[in-house]
């Protein structure tokens, strides 16, 4: 298959247990031709054995779910599939309460979001659970699926109450686009194929809607970010002089001949120039990995950040960010972690524990200072030399954080700046 558009779009599903998910991401591989001949011979055959009727579609994501659900290797399951107009992640997290961490690491690099709801029950918990973690981690565009439309006899007012049901809650969430769409994914109304059930439904189907989503102004293209990941000093003749500094560019653009500043240590240079793999070019743009070389020789190591020397990140050792507790341990008040942001690391420890907050309610907790399992909280970070950070709302490559337990090596959180 020719595939006319390589951009890239990860979208994460989140939904309770018997809204239809497994079967919409089998539909989904299904009727856009994305499975293997071998995995469908063995789906049929398992599906005939079982005594459905037809393929259950279900069973594509099964096997993940299994290995999920025993704890073996993974938490997340991802799964890859391309169009012709576009290549898509899809990040399978679980729906109940106690995976929020799983769903937290999978739609943190997502571009979208699709949360289920049965038509039959409408808005419960979970939307609201589901819906406020998309808002929490700035997913830019959520796709409401409204799904078992059959079972609701394809009622459009059915449909319209559902939205108005979801509009009224989420109007106190920053997500920027919203879309909802009326389907069956059992039978496969509006997933790839419009429906014939619901000629009253103008808009597109999930596929057309996931293949035409405008991904590229998500990206901050204004505050310049390059974090150094390694210096590369090449040892051979053809490049006797060559010293670079590689990284992906975590936004913003950069050109040869820009001023550029390096922090912490606050030296100032030019770039000279620009490589992409072999080639070199004029301008790097995110999410692109690339090498810059400088017009001066001043001092540059992993960890250090190039940026534009009129636009620069502020310098912080103490700052809060929202996090999501991701260990089996609790956290040890003012315990020593090491933090992870972009290719720099320091020690850093927990200072304060502002509120918690109850996922189900949107309530602050500023009693309860214990940070269990996928609890959510506002705390305040001190780290032993100082970062360079963005907001999680401006950045989100360069607004977050993990801590990692220095002495089990396990990442234990993941953090947004505020």
């Amino acid at each position: 298959m020719e595939i006319n558009n390589n951009q890239l779009l990860r979208f994460t599903t989140a939904g309770s247990v018997d809204d239809g998910k497994s079967t919409l991401i089998g539909r989904l591989l299904f009727d856009s031709k994305s499975i293997f001949e071998d995995q469908l011979e063995s789906v049929t055959n398992t599906s005939a054995k079982k005594g459905h009727d037809g393929v259950d579609l279900a069973l594509f994501t099964d096997g993940l779910k299994d290995e999920r659900e025993q704890g073996i290797t993974i938490d997340v399951a991802y799964r890859y599939f391309t169009t012709p107009k576009r290549k898509f992640i899809i990040a399978d997290t679980p729906g109940h309460i106690q995976y929020t961490r799983n769903m937290v690491t999978g739609a943190s690099t997502a571009n979208a979001a699709l949360i289920l709801i049965d038509a039959r029950h409408g808005v419960i918990e979970q939307t609201k659970r589901h819906s406020f973690i998309a808002s929490l981690l700035n997913i830019p565009h959520l796709i409401v699926c409204i799904n078992k439309m059959d079972l609701v006899d394809f009622s459009e007012e059915r449909y319209n109450e559902i939205i108005g049901q979801f509009e009224e809650f989420s109007s106190k969430l920053l997500v920027k686009d919203v879309r909802f769409v009326p389907m069956s994914a059992l039978l496969g109304d509006n997933v790839v194929n419009r429906s014939q059930n619901m000629g009253w439904y103008g808009g597109g189907t999930l596929l057309s809607i996931l293949e035409t989503l405008h991904i590229s102004s998500d990206i901050n293209k204004i505050d310049a970010r390059f974090p150094v990941q390694t210096v590369l000093r090449p040892q051979s003749n053809d490049h006797r002089d060559y010293r670079g500094y590689a990284g992906r560019v975590a936004s913003g653009i950069y050109r040869k001949g820009d001023e550029i500043a390096v922090l912490p240590s606050g030296f100032t240079s030019r770039i000279k120039s620009i490589n992409a793999g072999e080639n070199e070019i004029d301008e790097a743009f995110a999410p692109m990995s690339i090498a810059i070389t400088l017009e001066d020789d001043i001092d540059v190591s992993r960890g250090d950040m190039i940026v534009k020397r009129n636009n620069q990140p502020e310098g912080e050792q103490e700052f809060d960010v929202m996090l999501c507790w991701l260990n089996n341990d609790a956290a040890k008040p003012r315990a020593k972690y090491t933090v992870m942001h972009a290719s720099n690391e320091q020690r850093a420890m927990i200072k304060d524990i502002i509120y918690k907050i109850d996922i189900n309610t949107y309530n602050r907790n500023t009693e309860d200072k214990a940070l269990s399992m996928n609890d959510i909280a506002r705390v305040r970070i001190r780290t032993t030399h100082r970062l360079m950070l963005d907001s999680y709302r401006d950045n989100r490559n360069t607004g977050s954080i993990i801590l990692i337990d220095e002495n089990t090596n396990e990442t234990v959180a993941a953090g947004m700046i505020i």
